[in-house]
């Protein structure tokens, strides 16, 4: 339902990995609300405010994203908000939204077969907002579901798998151009550079290196890279192949290797969380 997973699109989220949830239930969300604001609260006397110098009501919301799933056998999304409100005025004034973070897994069920029945596997979570907020937010559920959350970060090999797919995926003509952004090392000082190719030139491109429509290999992925970095060598004599590939930048979405994603495209949502969550759980393997 592209309404009820809207407000997904367009913002950054940061990437992780987590250890399957041991105890966790999804018919208690309202009761984790419940204790997770009171961890909050607890943090916040120990001088631990997750805004220095103002004192901010937080309310917690957890609650199921069921539209967010790849097949029957997977878990529903679990959506995690913290708003804030002033409590000079607690009555009058709106909540503001501060802190966002969901826990998925779309097409999970190689992790989900593999453990217990008493563990709930979401391997992969995202976030939106202050480092302080996930801090205090990853603590409780680590405490609470015996887990572990790590960075995901996203290798080049990754990078040029997605814009390889990406590319392949229809989308409208007035779509954005795909751009890649590489790093050159061993550099004194740090150096980027920004390929951009229009997005029907990259689709042709892409149309005469696939072979089986619906079918992606290792093979066809580097012939398609090697291709962008021969023209690119052609106009600026600069082997791309001597740098590191470090954000893809496409219609569909864009990923940078520090583990950071934007969804830009509603319907190609679940075919993006199905390749991260495919790499949250080969991080957690």
């Amino acid at each position: 339902d592209p309404q009820r997973t809207a407000f997904l699109l367009r913002k950054r989220w940061t990437l992780y990995s987590v250890t399957p949830l041991y105890g966790f239930s999804s018919a208690r969300l309202r009761d984790y609300a419940r204790m997770l604001s009171a961890f909050i609260a607890a943090e916040k006397q120990k001088g631990l405010a997750v805004e220095v110098g103002v004192e901010l009501d937080i309310k917690v919301a957890v609650s199921s994203l069921p539209d967010l799933k790849g097949s029957d056998q997977d878990q529903a999304a679990i959506l995690v908000q913290l708003s804030s409100r002033s409590p000079a005025s607690l009555k009058n004034s709106e909540e503001k939204l501060v802190w966002s973070g969901w826990f998925c897994s779309v097409i999970g069920d190689a992790l989900s077969q593999d453990v217990p029945h008493d563990f709930t596997c979401l391997p992969l979570f995202l976030v939106n907002g202050a480092e302080s907020y996930t801090s205090i937010v990853g603590s409780w559920f680590q405490k609470t579901f015996d887990c572990c959350f790590r960075r995901l970060a996203i290798s080049p090999l990754n990078l040029s798998w997605m814009a390889a797919m990406w590319t392949g995926c229809k989308v409208d003509k007035t779509a954005s151009a795909m751009e890649l952004v590489f790093s050159a090392p061993c550099l004194p000082q740090p150096l980027d550079i920004s390929y951009a190719i229009h997005p029907e030139d990259a689709k042709a491109l892409w149309d005469t290196v696939q072979k089986t429509p619906g079918e992606i290999t290792q093979e066809e992925v580097d012939i398609f890279m090697d291709c962008l970095y021969s023209h690119f060598h052609r106009h600026f004599k600069i082997h791309l192949s001597a740098t590191k590939l470090v954000k893809v930048s496409t219609a569909i979405a864009s990923a940078h290797c520090d583990g950071i994603i934007k969804f830009l495209q509603s319907q190609y949502l679940t075919g993006v969380l199905m390749l991260l969550t495919e790499l949250a759980i080969s991080q957690i393997q």
